[in-house]
């Protein structure tokens, strides 16, 4: 009996794609490039897939979706699916997975790094010290912001949101949230309104989910709401966050600073970002680690695996 067909996307560490060869015929020819494929070559090759295991930076539209004759499950090892067409996916009686929980631990330690390494200009000075343009010890030198004592405010109290704050109470900071409600979870946090969290944070944390909802969920409104002397920290997706109305805000000095990990139409982003040094920026590496990332494909896979076993998905989204 042949073996269901399955897709991957993208290069996979060898002892998952080990997990997945002795049950799927495995069609991946960029394990060893890692070249994402366009939407004519997705198409192309999910037309006679069972099975598709796919990453965050893949866009599975409808057309994607459309070319698939016997597509039964698409397991994408992130916890964020806005880039697959979940409606197009219901359509056709394709079920989706993702991969909550592995990554949390992760995603909180860097959402806090960001936030440290912005507030105490650690990219800003290291690029100085590499250039050689240390000179001498001073006072004033680099002089950035305390993260102790200091209010945060995080914008998704989600198991994510709620590991950042158990953080920052070991900075002694007031951590306000805000949620559609209060969230039974939050950990010596505040509940309050946006606005109120925007007017009274040093630190703005996005840990929301990409949706329309929340599309442009931070625009040129809510950055004139924060301090001048305020940060905003995006570890969520790119799209929460109006990138011009960002540029537009730190240009006019309206905030201090920024550290983002995600961006509009990453990988390519806006160029205007570079000239701030007062910016942190890393490439979407938020979840980055060798355990946590590898923990993700095998869930990812583990799902596929069980459907093809006949037993219930592990984590459903659709």
């Amino acid at each position: 009996m042949a073996r269901p067909g399955l897709v991957i996307t993208r290069r996979i560490y060898e002892e998952v794609y080990t997990s997945l060869q002795a049950e799927f015929d495995i069609r991946a020819d960029n394990q060893a490039t890692d070249q994402p494929w366009d939407i004519q070559a997705l198409q192309q090759r999910i037309a006679q897939a069972d099975y598709m295991l796919c990453t965050v930076a893949d866009k599975i539209d409808a057309s994607v979706i459309g070319a698939a004759a016997r597509l039964k499950v698409i397991a994408t090892g992130a916890v964020g699916f806005n880039n697959i067409d979940v409606a197009a996916c219901k359509a056709r009686g394709v079920l989706v997975t993702n991969t909550p929980d592995v990554l949390t631990q992760t995603t909180a330690d860097f959402g806090f790094a960001l936030m440290m390494a912005t507030a105490r200009r650690i990219s800003e000075s290291e690029r100085y010290a590499r250039a050689g343009q240390w000179s001498g010890w001073a006072f004033d030198q680099f002089a950035g912001r305390d993260l102790h004592h200091a209010t945060l405010g995080i914008i998704g109290m989600g198991r994510i949101g709620s590991a950042i704050a158990r953080r920052a109470a070991g900075f002694e900071m007031r951590v306000l949230y805000h949620n559609r409600m209060p969230s039974q979870d939050a950990v010596a946090a505040t509940w309050v309104q946006k606005e109120q969290l925007l007017r009274e944070s040093d630190f703005v944390m996005l840990v929301v989910p990409y949706s329309p909802a929340t599309h442009h969920l931070i625009g040129a409104a809510e950055l004139a709401l924060m301090k001048p002397s305020a940060t905003l920290i995006n570890i969520a997706r790119g799209g929460v966050v109006d990138d011009q109305a960002l540029i537009a805000a730190l240009k006019e000095k309206r905030i201090a600073a920024a550290g983002l990990d995600v961006f509009e139409n990453e990988p390519k982003f806006d160029p205007a970002f570079l000239q701030f040094e007062n910016v942190v920026i890393t490439p979407h590496i938020a979840s980055s680690s060798r355990a946590t990332r590898g923990a993700m494909m095998q869930l990812a896979a583990d799902n596929l695996l069980a459907h093809a076993r006949g037993l219930p998905l592990l984590t459903p989204v659709a």
